[in-house]
């Protein structure tokens, strides 16, 4: 497969999967994270001089980015092919592509655990002059971690304990499923490693995606400050 591919299988019909593309209050339930502009952010890669094939398996995006649907007997495989960057997109190239990765996941876990239950999102990020590792941060050590759809148990160096399932892993990224992020079911963290890049991030940093799923308000905030302070105290810098 193409570097400039990203695939993931997805247990869904291709007409869900493509409801999830092409409806604003779905899309909202995986692109990116809650933020001030998301709802902008949406319209303008999704609604902004897009090309929709009849069939509803190809949605070329304006930036040059493809999304095309296969069904399988599993479900959907959903690519991404990436287009070519551009002028001063072209510094941002790989972060975006990391983007598109872990959004791709969130898609996936949306339609699998939370087909209708609206997520609330946790994003923090930042950089270390330090070069703090982010597993190194964490304690996690990701060569003992099971393979994903099994069964994890972790303490963090934050003092939390987390269970689950691994969700995906990557070089860069860790995708977890976390029972005590949800009501009912389970949440998704994202947890994802960055180098450092020329004319972008003159040191490694690291960046974390919590979606969780009818909690309360009191757990909520608890699992907010909670990531908010290991920040502050690892990757402090902007």
């Amino acid at each position: 497969m193409a570097t400039n591919q990203l695939s993931v299988l997805v247990n869904a019909d291709a007409e869900q999967l493509w409801l999830m593309l092409r409806e604003p209050a779905r899309l909202a339930q995986w692109h990116g994270w809650e933020m001030e502009g998301l709802d902008d952010e949406i319209r303008q890669i999704y609604y902004s001089n897009v090309v929709e094939s009849p069939n509803h398996l190809r949605l070329d995006l304006e930036m040059g980015d493809v999304f095309t649907l296969e069904p399988q007997p599993e479900g959907t495989l959903l690519t991404l092919t990436r287009g070519e960057a551009t002028g001063e997109w072209q510094k941002y190239d790989a972060d975006i592509t990391e983007g598109w990765a872990m959004f791709l996941q969130q898609l996936k876990f949306a339609v699998e655990h939370h087909p209708r239950t609206p997520r609330r999102t946790i994003y923090v990020d930042g950089t270390s002059a330090a070069s703090t590792n982010l597993w190194d941060a964490l304690g996690i050590d990701t060569g003992w971690l099971p393979d994903p759809g099994e069964k994890y148990e972790l303490t963090l160096n934050t003092g939390a304990t987390i269970a689950g399932k691994v969700w995906y892993r990557s070089d860069s990224q860790l995708g977890l499923t976390v029972t005590d992020y949800a009501q009912h079911g389970d949440g998704l963290l994202i947890l994802a490693r960055q180098a450092p890049l020329e004319g972008v991030r003159q040191h490694p940093g690291a960046q974390i995606i919590v979606s969780t799923y009818d909690l309360g308000s009191a757990a909520f905030e608890a699992i907010g400050s909670q990531w908010d302070t290991f920040m502050e105290n690892h990757f402090p810098d902007e």
